[in-house]
Formats: structure tokens, sequence, C-alpha cells
């Protein structure tokens, strides 16, 4: 009878350990969900991004980030460059950064597109492609409202409203960040949520475009959309702009954008 009992209780040890392996199995593949989403979230918004720099982010050994990082990229939902020399800090061989793809972007969702390009092209036929474009100036106009246009021209008051219009367009779901670049600023969309609908009607991103100039008193210059199959709509924001003037003798001008590649267009140096 001894002999029996200890079977039984082996076997339920057994059922047990066996629940608890289950249950733990479970709870890794939730966490690994989690982190992974994570990490996608930060190639999002801060790619092109290193191993190191998102291990220190989110507080994960480089081990498990490069496993996350090898998962994304045999997926085609990321990919990895090595940096430029300018990037390079100490010596060494160039670390890898890594971004996502149109592929990653694409699993984010893109709500009611069928829907809004439907409803978009009932809109042309109804009114033209003059109906279109007001329309896309009123949502432009909608994001950004209650910010004031720029006051005082200088690099200080230029790149704080720069950063203004992007945390406007990061409420609006387009995950928007700035960055200096030489003797300017870009404002950097690193998604669009109606990024399919506006490969159609490029009026979409016109009207983008438009409210920056109203709102910042200056050119500005678009550098890459993601509508056009770009990792990141960037626009270039010149921060030493003189006084517009009527004399032929004094034109307007403005700094270029920087020569050195960053991510403009979301991709870093190959």
């Amino acid at each position: 009878m001894k002999t029996v009992g200890l079977r039984k209780n082996d076997e339920r040890t057994g059922r047990k350990a066996g629940a608890a392996s289950s249950a733990a199995a479970v709870t890794a593949g939730a966490e690994g969900h989690h982190t992974r989403a994570a990490i996608v979230q930060l190639l999002l918004e801060e790619g092109p991004i290193t191993a190191t720099a998102i291990g220190n982010k989110l507080g994960l050994a480089p081990a498990g980030v490069r496993r996350h990082l090898d998962a994304l990229i045999d997926s085609g939902q990321a990919r990895a460059s090595r940096s430029a020399p300018w990037q390079q800090k100490g010596r060494g061989r160039p670390a890898k950064q890594y971004q996502l793809t149109a592929t990653g972007r694409g699993k984010l969702g893109h709500a009611y597109d069928d829907l809004a390009g439907a409803a978009i092209r009932q809109l042309g036929e109804i009114g033209g492609d003059q109906a279109i474009t007001d329309f896309a100036r009123k949502r432009a106009r909608t994001i950004v409202a209650g910010i004031e246009p720029v006051g005082e021209h200088t690099p200080e008051t230029t790149e704080a409203k720069a950063e203004e219009i992007a945390e406007a367009f990061t409420d609006a779901g387009f995950a928007a960040t700035t960055r200096k670049v030489g003797t300017g600023v870009q404002i950097c969309q690193h998604h669009c949520p109606v990024a399919h609908v506006a490969e159609e009607f490029p009026q979409l991103c016109a009207a983008e475009l438009e409210a920056f100039r109203d709102l910042l008193g200056t050119h500005v210059q678009r550098l890459a959309t993601i509508a056009n199959g770009d990792c990141a709509c960037t626009t270039h924001v010149p921060l030493l702009v003189l006084p517009i003037t009527t004399s032929k003798a004094a034109p307007q001008t403005a700094a270029q954008p920087a020569t050195v590649r960053t991510n403009d267009s979301g991709r870093s140096a190959e």
C-alpha cells in the first residue's frame, strides 16, 4: 500500500510539475510578447538605434535584445545597418543600428484605411480636387489647433515651435520627434496612421507641410515621406533665416539641409 501511495504521489507531483511548467511557459511567452512590443516601439520612435541603447532603455540583457531583433529581422519587420562614421563613439568597428521596415510599420495597423480612401474618393467625385485639398488643409489645421505661429524668429523660438508641432502630431498618432541637424532642426514623423491613404492622395502630405510653413513662418523642406516608401516623414526646418524682404538686392536666404545624412528617410548608412 505504501508503494502504491508513493506512486500516486509521484504521479500527482508529476502532474503538478507539468502544470507549473506550462504556466511558466505561458508567462514567459506573455513577457516575451510585451518585450518584443516594447522593442518595436523603440525602433519606431527612435530608430535607427543600437541594441545596446535598446537594452539600456528597457533594462534588458544584450543577448535578449539581439534575440528579439534577430526574430524581427527574420520576419522582415526590421533591418540592421552599420552606424555612419560620425555616429561612432570611440574606436572599433561601427555598431549596428536597427530600425523598422515598411513591413514592420505595416503590422502596427492603419485603421479605417479602406473607409477613409473611399470617402475621399467620393468627396473628389462630388467636389473635385479642390474639395480634397480643402479637406486635407482642414485636417492638418485640426491637428495643430491651438498652436500660435512663431513670433520673433530666432533659432531658439523656431526650434521650440518645431517641438510644439511634433508634440501635436504625436498626439494625433504620428510618433513625431525633433532633432538638431547642422544649422537646422528636423521634424521626424516615425509613423503615419493614414500612410496608405496618403499614397493615393498626396494632398494630405502637402497640407501638413503647408501647416508647418504657416506656423514656423519660414521655408521648410520635406526630405522623405512614408507614403513614398521611406521609413519616416522628415521635414527640414532652417534655424537661420533672414527677414523676408521685397528688395531684389536682399533676397530671403535660408540654411540648407545638412549634407551629412542621418535617418532623414529612416535609413541609416548601409
